[in-house]
């Protein structure tokens, strides 16, 4: 049995976690063999993740010293684990479904990524979206591309005009 004292210990470990995660997600791993689930959990922590383990009444608690999220009662129904996002908020969703298309385990109860919330039912939404480098690697490229084609205009002018100096040379010399 849980004592108060470890119940508060929980709930603060966990509020700690919320803060500093800015993706977060709840799912149902019922059914989950143990093997699964210690891979599922290193390829959780391989990206900085992390998987939290609590009743439910417990991360309820927390949420509420966190801030109100309106996450529906019915989805804190069962076992609950809580996926947590540090460096990009988009990586558990990819790394659920993954999970979810070889198991079908474990399954997304409720989502929140950057404040916003989502339906388990949104998982392939979720998991579709760009993580942060590809975000970034897209920003770069598109401010790169500019700067190739005034390169590229420059290197045609200066073909252009060695074209035009190599005709004139031509046309004195006949």
């Amino acid at each position: 049995m849980v004592n108060q004292e470890k119940k508060r210990q929980i709930v603060a470990e966990l509020v700690e976690k919320f803060q500093k995660a800015n993706g977060f997600y709840f799912v149902d791993f019922m059914g989950m063999s143990v093997e699964s689930a210690v891979t599922f959990r290193r390829d959780l922590k391989k990206s900085s993740m992390e998987l939290k383990v609590a009743k439910n009444t417990l991360i309820q608690r927390a949420l509420s010293e966190v801030g109100s999220f309106n996450i529906p009662e019915e989805k804190f129904k069962g076992a609950t684990g809580v996926i947590f996002g540090y460096d990009d908020p988009v990586a558990p969703a990819k790394v659920i479904k993954e999970q979810f298309e070889k198991n079908n385990i474990p399954s997304l109860k409720a989502a929140i990524i950057e404040g916003v919330y989502y339906d388990g039912s949104q998982l392939k939404q979720l998991a579709s979206l760009p993580t942060k480098p590809q975000l970034i690697a897209s920003i770069l490229g598109s401010l790169s591309s500019p700067i190739s084609g005034i390169i590229g205009s420059i290197n045609a002018v200066m073909r252009d005009v060695a074209y035009l100096v190599e005709e004139v040379a031509k046309k004195k010399a006949s």
